[in-house]
């Protein structure tokens, strides 16, 4: 009787075991749902306080989260996170620019100020296609 008992207890557990191989880790679905904005994306930010450019189109690269720059004439820091909330700085030829705001699907729109308080404004964003990487 022992001896049935363990085989259906190793048996138990070998099956559990098994199962829970299949079941995706907390980790592993955090991570899924981080890259679900990975890609280049094109950034236009508008100006809306102070004397600073009225415009201007960045190329950033989101991978596994992390916000990159998709050139070397500008350098990039910034997270995304699972649910698209995205904090970002922008520097470039001794300027800086902080921004928040939030992606979702192909889009995403937030505010960016510059790190003086000199200007500040609006942000926007569309993730281009595969056939544009």
């Amino acid at each position: 009787m022992k001896n049935v008992l363990r085989s259906i207890l190793v048996a138990t557990i070998a099956g559990l075991l098994v199962a829970s191989a299949s079941i995706p880790s907390d980790a592993a679905r955090r991570a899924a749902r981080t890259r679900a904005f990975d890609g280049v994306w094109s950034v236009v930010i508008y100006t809306l306080y102070g004397d600073c450019d009225r415009s201007l189109r960045y190329s950033l690269r989101i991978a596994d989260g992390q916000v990159l720059a998709d050139e070397q004439s500008y350098q990039v820091a910034g997270l995304v996170a699972p649910n698209g909330i995205i904090r970002v700085v922008v520097a470039e030829g001794g300027r800086s620019a902080s921004g928040v705001g939030k992606l979702s699907g192909n889009n995403g729109k937030g505010e960016w100020r510059t790190s003086t308080g000199q200007c500040a404004g609006q942000w926007t964003a569309v993730r281009r296609s595969n056939a544009e990487y």
